[in-house]
């Protein structure tokens, strides 16, 4: 039998997605696996986690229930609007929304966010986390991503882009809630 405090808010048991944020060179790749995943079944393999926003500025992956991601895109997306070129402005506002706000409190999603500058993870616990080694993971894949990410990183020749999809790659072949189905995209 569950207890109360096992069905709160509880990121780290979320299954169904991976989404990675690798910053290198001047450039950030952000990559989404495509798996929408019900219990153990998956119900849909080309799910596209990973959008432009901020006319074009800015990326965002999400993880978590559906409707509540978008909820938060367009939220985002708002506080963009009010703070243009301000992202680590517009996801404080966010997070202060999220979590201060009896409707948004309830969302169960993380979004991971960058523009050509930054790159931050967004928790309905009120966090806006800025990585310090420009590498960001969430979803149920995130750790064996993150640890892929981190182990290439640091080898010569490869790009933002070529370190994304060869650790998404490598999470796919251990976390089975991640699909090879990758979407990345990227700013330059």
């Amino acid at each position: 039998m569950q207890n109360s405090s096992q069905t709160q808010y509880d990121p780290v048991g979320w299954h169904g997605t991976t989404i990675l944020c690798v910053r290198r060179d001047g450039a950030v790749a952000m990559a989404g696996d495509g798996q929408v995943s019900l219990g153990n079944t998956v119900v849909k393999g080309n799910a596209r986690k990973v959008r432009r926003i901020g006319n074009g500025h800015v990326l965002a992956g999400f993880a978590g229930a559906t409707a509540d991601a978008f909820t938060l895109l367009e939220r985002l997306e708002a506080k963009l609007e009010r703070y243009p070129n301000q992202l680590e402005r517009a996801c404080v506002e966010l997070a202060k929304d999220w979590r201060t706000d009896r409707y948004l409190r309830r969302l169960e999603a993380m979004m991971a966010v960058a523009d050509r500058d930054r790159s931050f993870t967004l928790t309905g616990n009120g966090d806006v986390l800025e990585p310090e080694d420009g590498v960001i993971a969430i979803g149920s894949g995130g750790n064996f991503a993150l640890s892929a990410a981190r182990a290439l990183i640091d080898i010569p020749g490869m790009s933002a882009e070529d370190v994304a999809r060869k650790a998404m790659k490598i999470a796919a072949d251990i976390c089975v809630y991640t699909n090879y189905n990758v979407i990345v995209e990227t700013i330059a």
